[in-house]
């Protein structure tokens, strides 16, 4: 890929040959020869590399940098001098160039260097690209459905967002806890520093304890060096505690020091150590109930309930399911680079009959299986068998003379003819093993 260079420098033939020679390093060179056209040019285009004469008709190149930087601030600007000096390196480094080199005596250093800033010019644009990308992937506006409790839960985070109020996010696994955290954190005056997630119920005690607050070397086995804990890594950010109602209660005595004073210890550690975090804690436990039972501190608990928002669960805003599975099928096709596939009814009715226990996190498993099977739209023989087992049990338990026994076998036949009689992939579609197929149709006599 050519990268885009800005070449200033009023005199045109070591201008015309530094052209050629950076065209051949495959970079793309835009040639300007005083001040104001560099200035103009740089206007219209952005230049990730900026290679400058310091001493121009209509300028001074080690003061146009701070121009150049406040116009195209993720640019790197190298700066060219007949007469290269210390103090005016130095000044040039101040000002926000990338580097100072002298023509004649620094030719052999001129292309490592523009290579240098160029990975540097292009890295700090993928940064900022993925930034962005964040930011609006964890954006408020982006939380799909227009459901009542969804639509109370996003209000309520809108609200909490620009404060440094710590939050308790409660509802099953799999309604969202984590995205929420993040569009709060986005939404907040914190939302240039740093976003950092631990699930409480993954690590162990001591391994909990070290990833939280960092130890100090010799700390215990294995404690070769130092370590920053996640409460440095997340200073003026913000930190999300996934499961909080599985961290041991020695553990919650040490959180709650934190929330209440700001400081902490490493592990091994004498020194006391001041953090300023904002806390975004989240469970699928009733922490009360759980206080009551002594599994958790009281005192922790009303401490992170200062402002509670329940998530509700998919059973609760089935409206909501069939944009869900549009936006999920659109996800994995531009994943799998395929054609963005239709949505047939029955296949979005069955997925509106399912409980789904699972919540949003089934939900998605279960688009991105279909995408995969699918050659063209999603239909319903594409769903697992659990989904269409509980589809087909909810019409017969509605009225219908079926009981689940006739719903399984109708389910079955229909998966043979589906196959034209291909029994490993009918337990495929059905997502059962070809045994326990081979063992239903003697059981329904669907061998004939």
């Amino acid at each position: 890929m050519l990268v885009p260079l800005l070449l200033i420098d009023d005199e045109a033939p070591l201008r015309s040959l530094l052209a050629r020679i950076l065209g051949l390093e495959q970079y793309l060179v835009t040639e300007a020869g005083t001040a104001k056209e560099g200035l103009r040019l740089l206007e219209k285009e952005d230049f990730p590399i900026i290679l400058c004469d310091v001493k121009l008709p209509d300028g001074n190149g080690v003061e146009l940098v701070s121009q150049f930087k406040k116009i195209r601030p993720a640019s790197e600007v190298i700066l060219l001098t007949a007469y290269g000096t210390i103090p005016g390196s130095v000044k040039a480094i101040q000002h926000g160039a990338f580097d100072y080199l002298t023509k004649g005596d620094d030719n052999d250093r001129i292309l490592p260097v523009v290579s240098r800033a160029a990975e540097k010019a292009m890295l700090q644009r993928r940064i900022r690209q993925l930034e962005e990308k964040v930011g609006r992937k964890y954006h408020f506006d982006n939380m799909l459905g227009h459901s009542t409790a969804l639509l109370r839960a996003v209000d309520l985070a809108k609200k909490v967002a620009p404060t440094d109020a710590t939050v308790l996010l409660t509802g099953e696994t799999g309604t969202g806890k984590e995205v929420f955290a993040e569009a709060i954190h986005q939404a907040s005056t914190r939302n240039t520093k740093t976003f950092v997630a631990v699930n409480c119920s993954a690590l162990g005690r001591e391994i909990l304890e070290s990833e939280l607050f960092g130890h100090k070397a010799g700390a215990f086995t294995g404690a070769i060096r130092d370590k920053k804990g996640l409460f440095e890594e997340a200073h003026q950010g913000t930190l999300f505690l996934d499961e909080i109602g599985e961290m041991p209660l020695d553990l919650q005595a040490k959180l709650l020091r934190v929330l209440e004073t700001g400081e902490f210890m490493r592990v091994g550690d004498t020194k006391t150590i001041r953090t300023d975090v904002r806390i975004i804690a989240a469970t699928n436990r009733d922490l009360l109930q759980e206080s009551g039972d002594g599994h958790f501190r009281s005192d922790l608990y009303y401490r992170l309930s200062v402002f509670q928002i329940q998530l509700p669960a998919l059973r609760d805003r089935k409206g909501d399911i069939p944009v869900l599975a549009a936006w999920f099928a659109r996800f994995f096709a531009d994943k799998m680079n395929r054609p963005v596939p239709e949505l047939a009814p029955d296949f979005i009715e069955k997925l509106i009959q399912y409980d789904w226990k699972g919540n949003i996190r089934e939900l998605k498993n279960v688009i991105e299986r279909a995408v995969i099977l699918a050659s063209g739209t999603l239909t319903a023989d594409l769903l697992p068998a659990e989904i269409l087992f509980a589809a087909d049990h909810e019409s017969a338990g509605s009225g219908s003379s079926f009981d689940l026994s006739a719903s399984e076998k109708t389910l079955i036949r229909k998966a043979l003819q589906h196959t034209k009689g291909n029994k490993t992939e009918a337990a495929r579609l059905l997502g059962v093993g070809l045994t326990t197929l081979y063992r239903k149709i003697e059981e329904y006599g669907l061998n004939g």
